[in-house]
């Protein structure tokens, strides 16, 4: 795996190379994430986040509840499609149990420490609601990558020390391989969402502890490349130029071939 920019140097890495942006590129193949470490929850940061959810985006028709969890407990919650918003959104839980490993010289406004994972999907994706439901749909990689993703990412800044923040790619592989049949994205891209209320963007849960929400944006290959060569602002000027929203569209134009 490797992804850009994020590790702080001794994590894993002593120099990192540098895209042609000039950001670093890091990569995880041969780096060992830390060791288990059985996490149960934060009830309150638990309560707090869906309360959030609920005020802003509308009732949680389900969650997808982990059984056995490292180093954070993770949850996703799903919020229906609605007058309001007619997509389904899916936000993690547990993220922000732990504060991420932000390096110090970047600005706590513009890098927060603590955040949690939004995917915004259409209202045809099957999501599935009962117990059973759940195992069948789930079988299906095709149905269940976004939600794997958004739980491998909030995962990962716990077990490799390290964070994610805003404009941060992260392909499916050193080659970027498509995430599902039928598609050619095979990159994540981590920026604010459009659709959402800015209200909802950051929960602030005390004085010490501000809780960032980050939507992830499936790219394609060629999207990932034009930003590590000349910067996010590039790639969501494409979008702007294109009418790319932040909802799953699989088969969505690439930009970076338009």
């Amino acid at each position: 795996m490797s992804y850009e920019p994020t590790l702080p140097t001794g994590a894993g890495q002593e120099e990192p190379e540098l895209s042609p942006s000039g950001a670093p590129i890091y990569r995880y193949e041969n780096v060992e994430p830390t060791p288990f470490e059985l996490a149960g929850g934060e009830p309150d940061n638990i309560k707090a986040i869906s309360e959030h959810i609920e005020r802003h985006l509308g009732p949680v028709s389900g969650v997808y509840h982990e059984i056995l969890s490292d180093k954070v407990h993770l949850d996703v919650h799903v919020v229906p499609p609605s007058a309001d918003f007619p997509f389904y959104t899916l936000v993690t839980s547990g993220m922000s149990d732990r504060p991420m490993h932000v390096p110090p010289e970047a600005p706590t406004d513009e890098a927060p420490p603590y955040a949690e994972l939004c995917i915004l999907l259409p209202s045809t994706w099957n999501i599935p609601n009962g117990t059973d439901e759940v195992a069948t749909a789930f079988e299906d990689e095709n149905v269940y990558w976004p939600i794997r993703w958004l739980k491998m990412l909030a995962r990962l800044p716990h077990e490799y020390g390290t964070w994610l923040g805003f404009g941060h790619t992260i392909p499916n592989g050193e080659d970027a391989e498509p995430f599902a049949d039928g598609t050619e994205l095979g990159c994540m891209l981590l920026l604010t969402a459009l659709s959402l209320p800015e209200e909802f963007q950051t929960l602030v849960i005390s004085p010490e502890k501000t809780v960032k929400f980050y939507t992830l944006y499936p790219i394609y290959r060629e999207e990932m490349d034009l930003k590590m060569e000349q910067g996010a602002d590039a790639l969501i000027d494409r979008f702007e130029a294109c009418d790319i929203g932040d909802v799953l569209d699989l088969n969505r134009p690439n930009t970076a071939l338009a």
